[in-house]
């Protein structure tokens, strides 16, 4: 098989030759290495084996998105100001500012060079009043036209090598980060209506947008992320019912509707959440993490429950691939390997929690990546 004919037999639940592997967010094409921006960490020649092990020998999964035609301007555009500058260091800064009635709602973020990530320093919500400040902002409406050319020529780059994947955001996972995560759980567990309304004003515009997508572009890998703002501990398992399953559900029967496959993200513990990740029907679950760490459930748990209607995608942690000495980390590769495939089940994607977000990949994050294509290519 080639592979992409082997992703797609994987998310069909068909027999496979061996198992897939992927890097996560490492794609091969996705940040491009030879984009000379200084914050794009990937431009190192540190980066070159890693990225040419993900191009030749991975079966590539590559998120991507969509483009909108004709949706003219959002309905706070002219309520938002943006300022963006860089310090003697070299850092981004980012401010931005949306005038919501009589409050100022205000935050900021930072970049520096040597990391792929933006930290935030001040949340756009910081209390109740803010919140219903933001509530009363005008509704946003999906409007225009899909255009699925990203996703195609995603599609052709890739040839026989992999597939496109649709990434999408779930209610939640627009409203939480809005708020810092301490905030945001108490608000969360002692207003519920607040929450509702934020999450329905979301759906509003959301929904239709991927109903929209998934029509256009059928029969791809979707993945929706943000689910985990309401697992254990954050949040108790009836508030995941409430803020997850009620408003992913549609957006799973959306793409399942026009032949998609809908997988969730969500990181740390699932055990408590579980069976309700399982009823919004999604087809496919990631990264799965281990304990004790960041996890709470063994990848031959959540086969032996629900490997009939997922497809597994995991359970190697980042902080392993970078850290752990290769024999060790040989040891939990091949152990992801054989409960991810064990029984009967819908199928398995080997892949990490995350992606390398330093400048510099070290020999021994290399030979563990390498260790991971090894194993699987010695099952066909």
């Amino acid at each position: 098989m080639n592979r992409r004919e082997r992703l797609m037999a994987t998310l069909r639940g068909e027999p496979v030759d061996r198992p897939a592997v992927s890097f996560y967010d490492l794609n091969g094409l996705f940040p491009d290495p030879d984009d000379p921006d200084p914050f794009n960490v990937t431009n190192d020649p540190s980066w070159a084996p890693l990225y040419a092990l993900t191009h030749e020998r991975t079966d590539r999964i590559v998120s991507c998105h969509h483009a909108i035609r004709n949706a003219g301007p959002g309905p706070w555009t002219e309520l938002t100001t943006t300022e963006t500058w860089t310090d003697e260091e070299g850092s981004r800064f980012s401010t931005t500012t949306i005038r919501a009635g009589n409050r100022a709602l205000t935050q900021r973020s930072k970049q520096t060079r040597d990391v792929m990530t933006v930290w935030t320093l001040e949340h756009l919500l910081k209390d109740v009043e803010d919140f219903e400040a933001w509530l009363a902002l005008p509704e946003q409406e999906f409007k225009g036209t899909v255009d699925p050319t990203p996703v195609l020529d995603v599609e052709a780059r890739l040839g026989d090598s992999g597939i496109a994947l649709i990434d999408t955001a779930d209610p939640l996972c627009c409203v939480a980060p809005l708020f810092e995560m301490g905030t945001y759980t108490i608000i969360a567990m002692t207003e519920p209506k607040l929450m509702h309304r934020a999450l329905e004003k979301v759906a509003r515009w959301l929904l239709p947008q991927v109903e929209a997508v998934a029509r256009a572009c059928p029969g791809r890998a979707w993945r929706i992320y943000g689910p985990e703002y309401a697992s254990p501990p954050y949040l108790p398992p009836n508030l995941f019912d409430e803020y997850v399953v009620r408003y992913v559900t549609p957006m799973v029967d959306a793409i399942h509707r026009h032949g998609g496959f809908a997988r969730i993200h969500s990181h740390g513990h699932l055990k408590d959440i579980l069976d309700h990740i399982a009823r919004t029907g999604a087809m496919g679950l990631d990264p799965i993490e281990p304990p004790p760490i960041q996890g709470d459930v063994e990848l031959g748990y959540v086969r032996e429950r629900h490997g009939r209607q997922f497809v597994l995608f995991g359970n190697i942690e980042q902080s392993d691939i970078e850290f752990l000495p290769a024999d060790q980390f040989a040891v939990k590769v091949q152990r992801a390997v054989r409960e991810g495939t064990a029984g009967e089940g819908r199928g398995f994607v080997l892949m990490p929690s995350a992606s390398p977000y330093g400048r510099n990949i070290t020999d021994l994050t290399l030979c563990n990546y390498e260790t991971m294509v090894g194993c699987v290519e010695a099952m066909r």
